[in-house]
């Protein structure tokens, strides 16, 4: 058995995933981006118990890396290493755009063409790569406002997808014929199960103890305005 345990929790998603050997056994996720701290584990928990599976049982644990939400990648990795460690089992890590560009290649519609998800980073402003239709990341992830001029270069010779959630806002102003956009394609961790898969046949583990999630940014504390001191008069 090579089972693994696929977790995503870069986005509004939180999502977990069986699979043994590349193929889904079960998935259960949620759209509440409010409670990943309070449902991961207990999914985790509820999916091995409903398909009678055994944690001790896992070749590997496989963590979406990034880029997204500073708060949703500190939890899933803490949660992924703390499992690795009790088990003494490898870690995977998952670039989380290669995964939507994944899932939007197994589509009925998808066109050959160019592959770029997205992730919101709020506002006009994105994570995103391009990809070819064999999964090759042709550029570096990075984030970009958007605005009546992106991907004009890209697409004057090139059909590109857009998709994740981050593709929906862009879709005002990136008007090109050559541009499609997909609307149900979101992060999950089904999206994970044959890449994870590939990367335990090989070898292609990470560092648990030295393991960083990609946030592509640093996290920024805003300073309260509100005085919280109690002064008495």
């Amino acid at each position: 058995m090579s089972l693994i345990l696929n977790i995503d929790t870069t986005t509004n998603v939180c999502s977990v995933a069986v699979a043994n050997k590349g193929k889904l056994i079960d998935v259960i996720e949620t759209t509440d981006d409010k409670n990943h701290s309070h449902v991961l584990t207990v999914f985790i928990e509820k999916i091995f118990n409903k398909n009678k599976l055994n944690i001790q049982d896992l070749s590997a644990v496989a963590i979406s890396e990034g880029p997204g939400s500073y708060t949703g990648l500190r939890i899933g990795t803490s949660v992924a290493k703390g499992i690795c460690y009790a088990n003494n089992i490898p870690l995977i890590s998952i670039d989380t755009l290669q995964a939507l560009a994944y899932n939007v290649k197994k589509t009925a519609d998808y066109n050959n063409g160019l592959i770029c998800p997205m992730i919101d980073a709020r506002r006009l402003e994105v994570y995103f790569s391009i990809f070819d239709k064999k999964l090759v990341k042709l550029t570096k992830t990075e984030s970009k406002i958007i605005n009546n001029d992106s991907f004009n270069n890209e697409l004057k010779n090139n059909k590109i997808t857009f998709c994740g959630n981050g593709s929906q806002k862009c879709k005002e102003y990136i008007k090109s014929e050559n541009a499609v956009f997909f609307n149900n394609v979101i992060t999950s961790a089904k999206n994970m199960v044959e890449l994870s898969y590939n990367k335990l046949i090989n070898n292609e583990f990470v560092d648990v103890a030295y393991f960083t999630p990609f946030y592509l940014k640093s996290f920024i504390a805003i300073k309260s305005k509100k005085n919280l001191l109690y002064k008495p008069e």
